[in-house]
C-alpha cells in the first residue's frame, strides 16, 4: 500500500465543503500544521515566556514589544492561534487515520497472491530456474522452508496449459504498516495531552464561569471569589510560594491581563528550606522540608521536595521551582555624604518600605532584596594586560584549548564576600534610584574599601563607588573628611596648617600666594566655587570633584602650563585634604593620623572617592548593619491529567519510529508450472521490499538458493 497525501473525498452538492474536507483530512495540511507548530515552538523557546512587561520593553524596545504582544509571542504556548493550530492538527491527523487504517489493515491481512506471472519479471530481485520437483511438492517444500524463517505463506492453485501450477506468496515484517498508525496516533495523543494540561480549561472557566484575572494587589485572602478558581478545577498549574514557618494553599496563576488564584485541596507548611552552593555561588541544591494537610480530611503527612524530586498528593504535584526572600528583617545604618545629618539607624523587612528625611527632602526607603552570599572572581583578566610576544608558548596556548570541558583560558579566584542588601530611594516625585551595598568591606588592588553600588534604571548595570576604610576597618574615618570638606571654617583651618608647615615665616608673600591657591583648590573640589563659563554649552557647570579642578584649568591656565600648574594645583589640593583630614580627627578626641605607607593609601583613594562621590544621588548612603535571613520557597503545584496521555503518545512514537525504520516489510511469490512433457517444474521468484538496501540484496540471494536452489 501507498500511503497517498491526498485526503478524504465526498461527494458533496457544495464544491467548496468537498474541498475543504478534503484539504482538512490531507497529509500535506497536517504537516503544514505541524511545521507551523515548530516554528511557534521555536519562538517560545528563545523568548521568554510570561516575563513582566517592562523586561520586554527593555529588551525590545516599546515599538517591537507592543507589537509582539499583539501577537501573543510572550505566551506562545497558551495563545489562542496556537491552540487553535493544536485542535486543527488533531482533526487533520485523526482524519488521515481514519482514512489510511482500513487500507493499512486490508493490506496487513493480504498476500497478494493474485499477482501475474509477467509482473515477477518486472521486479528488480528476480529469478528463474528449473526444479526436478512436481509445482505442488515444490511449493510444499518452499512453504515449508519460508514458515520455519518466519514468514508467513499462503499457496494457490491455477490451471495452466500444461496442468496444474501454484503460486507460493509469503510476507514478512508488515508491522511495518503498524508504525504508520502508531507514530500519528502518537500526534494526536500529544496534542490532546497538551491541549488539556494547558491553560485551556482556565480559559473555559474565564469565559462561561464569570471569572476574571485579578489586577489589583493586596492580601490573598482579600481577593474577591470571582478571581478564584475552585479546587475540583481539573487542571491547572500556578506557583504556589511558602515562607519558612508559614502556611499556604491558594496558586497563583498568571494570565496576560493579570493573575487568577487556584484553590488547592490542601495547604502546604514549609518547616525549613535547604540550599547548598558550588564554589561559584551557583545553587547546588535546593531542596524544602514540607508538611502537607489535607483540607477534607484533615490528614498531615511530611514530604521532602527536591529539584526532579515532586510531592503528590490528591493528583496535584509538588515541584521545587526556586526561592526567594521571605521577608528577612534588615537594620541599616544611614552615613551621611553630602548632608549634616548624624547617623542613625532604621529598620524593615525586605517588601517593605519606611520613610527618612535628610532635613531638607523626605523619601521613601524600600527594602527589595538581601543577599547572603556573593561569590566574586578576583583573579587578574590576563586579556586586559599586554602580551609580550617573546614569551608567547605556542604549545600552552594550544593546549590549554583542548581537552576537557572545565578547562578555561582565563584563571578564577573566586571569593565570598559577604552579604549584600538593595534598596531603592524613592522622593516625593516617585522617582525611584535602586542601591546596592555590602556589608564588608572587599580586597580590591591590595586595599580593603566598601563598594556602594547604584543604577538609576533596571536596565543598567550597577556603578560602584568605592570608599576606602579607616584604621577601624570602619566608614567613619571617610564619613568625617566628607563632612569636613563640605564646612567652609574647616576647610580654610586646613589651607592655613598646610601653608604654615609649607611656607617659612620669613616669606609671607609666598604663604598668601599659596593660601589663595590653596583656597582655590579646596573650594572647587568641595564644590563651594563654581564656574559657570567653564560649562559646555547646554551642560551644568561641574560641582566639586577632581573635574571641576581639571576645568578651571582648562579655562584660565595656558595649554603650554596646564601640565605644571596641575602638578602643582594637585599637590596642595592633597596636602590641604590630608591636613582636613588632621582636623577632623582633633574634632572628635582622635589621634592624628601618622605619615605612613598606609595613610597615604588611604588618603590616595579617598581623594578618588570624595571626587566620585559628587556623582553619588544620595545624600547618605545605607549600610547592612544586622540581618535576620528568613527564606520562601517557591513551589509549582500542578494538576495534569493529559500526563499520562502525553506519555502514552510518546511511546506510541518511539515504537512508530522504530517500526518505520528498522522494520523491513518484504514480500516473496513464487509462481511454479509444469513443464510440459517433463517430471520437473519451472519456478519464477520475485522479491519486494518497502526500501532498497542491501540486506534486501543479501536476503534475496539466500532466499535463491534456499528456494530454487541456485548456486550464488
Amino acid at each position: 500500500m501507498t500511503v497517498s497525501t491526498q485526503g478524504i473525498e465526498i461527494r458533496s452538492s457544495s464544491r467548496a465543503v468537498s474541498q475543504w474536507v478534503e484539504l482538512l483530512s490531507s497529509m500535506r495540511f497536517a504537516i503544514s500544521l505541524l511545521t507551523v507548530i515548530c516554528i511557534a515552538s521555536v519562538i517560545g523557546t528563545v523568548v521568554k515566556q510570561h516575563e513582566p512587561a517592562n523586561n520586554y520593553v527593555n529588551q525590545f524596545g516599546p515599538f517591537w514589544a507592543e507589537v509582539f504582544e499583539s501577537a501573543s509571542l510572550f505566551t506562545v504556548y497558551s495563545a489562542w492561534w496556537f491552540l487553535l493550530i493544536l485542535a486543527f492538527l488533531v482533526i487533520s491527523t485523526s482524519l488521515c487515520i481514519a482514512r489510511n487504517t482500513p487500507k493499512i489493515f486490508a493490506d496487513f491481512k493480504a498476500y497478494k497472491e493474485n499477482i501475474r506471472e509477467q509482473s515477477l519479471k518486472s521486479f528488480p530481485n528476480r529469478a528463474e530456474n528449473g526444479l526436478e520437483e512436481a509445482p505442488e511438492a515444490a511449493a510444499n517444500r518452499m512453504g515449508q522452508a519460508l514458515l520455519g524463517s518466519g514468514w508467513k505463506v499462503k499457496l494457490q492453485s491455477r490451471d495452466t496449459p500444461n496442468g496444474k501450477g501454484w503460486m507460493l506468496a509469503a510476507k514478512k515484517g508488515v508491522a511495518n504498516k503498524l508504525g504508520y498508525l502508531a507514530a500519528h496516533s502518537a500526534i494526536v495523543l500529544v496534542c490532546i495531552g497538551g491541549l488539556l494540561d494547558g491553560d485551556l480549561m482556565v480559559r473555559a472557566q474565564v469565559w462561561f464561569n464569570d471569572k476574571t484575572p485579578f489586577m489589583g494587589s493586596g492580601l490573598i485572602a482579600d481577593v474577591p471569589a470571582q478571581h478564584r478558581l475552585s479546587s475540583s478545577n481539573p487542571t491547572f498549574r500556578g506557583n504556589l510560594m511558602v515562607t519558612e514557618g508559614a502556611v499556604a494553599g491558594t496558586a497563583i496563576l498568571a494570565q496576560p491581563q493579570g493573575v487568577i488564584l487556584q484553590e488547592l485541596p490542601f495547604s502546604v507548611e514549609l518547616k525549613k528550606f535547604i540550599v547548598e552552593y558550588y564554589d561559584t555561588g551557583m545553587p547546588k541544591l535546593f531542596a524544602s522540608d514540607i508538611v502537607i494537610q489535607d483540607l477534607e480530611t484533615g490528614e498531615t503527612k511530611a514530604a521532602r521536595v527536591e529539584v526532579n524530586h515532586p510531592a503528590y498528593h490528591r493528583g496535584v504535584a509538588i515541584y521545587q521551582s526556586s526561592f526567594d526572600d521571605g521577608g528577612s528583617k534588615v537594620v541599616l545604618k544611614a552615613m551621611p555624604l553630602r548632608t549634616a545629618v548624624k547617623p542613625f539607624e532604621v529598620s524593615g523587612n525586605i517588601g517593605g518600605s519606611v520613610n527618612v528625611t535628610n532635613g531638607a527632602q523626605d523619601m521613601a526607603l524600600e527594602f527589595t532584596g538581601l543577599r547572603v552570599i556573593n561569590v566574586e572572581n578576583f583573579a587578574a583578566d590576563s586579556a586586559v594586560a599586554g602580551v609580550d610576544v617573546r614569551k608567547v608558548d605556542l604549545r600552552h596556548a594550544i593546549e590549554s584549548r583542548l581537552g576537557a570541558g572545565n578547562k578555561t583560558v582565563t584563571s578564577q579566584e573566586l571569593r565570598n564576600v559577604g552579604p549584600s542588601v538593595s534598596y531603592k530611594l524613592r522622593d516625593a516625585a516617585g522617582q525611584a534610584v535602586e542601591y546596592n551595598n555590602y556589608m564588608l568591606p572587599v580586597d580590591l588592588d591590595g586595599q580593603r574599601m566598601f563598594l556602594l553600588g547604584m543604577r538609576e534604571t533596571p536596565s543598567e548595570p550597577m556603578r560602584y563607588l568605592r570608599i576606602p576604610v579607616d584604621e577601624n576597618d570602619g566608614l567613619d574615618g571617610f564619613v568625617r573628611l566628607r563632612m569636613a570638606l563640605a564646612d567652609p571654617v574647616l576647610r580654610e583651618q586646613a589651607v592655613r596648617r598646610y601653608v604654615a608647615a609649607a611656607v617659612d615665616r620669613d616669606r609671607p608673600d609666598l604663604a598668601l600666594a599659596l593660601s589663595a591657591s590653596g583656597q582655590r583648590a579646596l573650594g572647587l573640589f568641595a564644590g563651594a566655587e563654581v564656574l559657570t563659563n567653564a560649562a559646555p554649552v547646554g551642560q551644568a557647570p561641574q560641582m566639586g570633584g577632581l573635574p571641576a579642578v581639571s576645568n578651571f584649568l582648562d579655562v584660565n591656565v595656558p595649554e603650554a602650563e596646564r601640565e605644571r600648574t596641575s602638578d602643582v594645583l594637585v599637590r596642595i589640593l592633597n596636602g590641604t585634604l590630608f591636613e582636613l583630614m588632621q582636623i577632623s580627627r582633633e574634632r572628635e578626641g582622635l589621634k592624628p593620623l601618622p605619615r605612613d605607607e598606609a595613610t597615604q593609601a588611604f588618603m590616595t583613594q579617598a581623594v578618588l572617592s570624595l571626587s566620585d562621590s559628587f556623582f553619588y544621588p544620595a545624600p547618605m548612603v545605607f549600610l547592612l548593619k544586622d540581618f535576620e535571613h528568613i527564606q520562601a520557597s517557591v513551589f509549582q503545584v500542578a494538576r495534569a491529567p493529559g500526563q499520562n496521555i502525553v506519555y502514552l503518545g510518546c511511546f506510541f512514537l518511539i515504537v512508530g519510529v522504530f517500526a518505520m525504520l528498522y522494520v523491513r516489510e518484504r514480500r516473496v511469490w513464487v509462481w511454479l508450472t509444469p513443464v510440459a512433457g517433463q517430471p520437473g517444474s519451472h519456478a519464477t521468484m520475485a522479491l519486494s521490499s518497502n526500501r532498497k538496501t542491501m540486506e534486501s540484496d543479501q536476503e534475496f540471494e539466500l532466499l535463491k538458493t534456499q528456494l530454487l536452489k541456485v548456486n550464488a
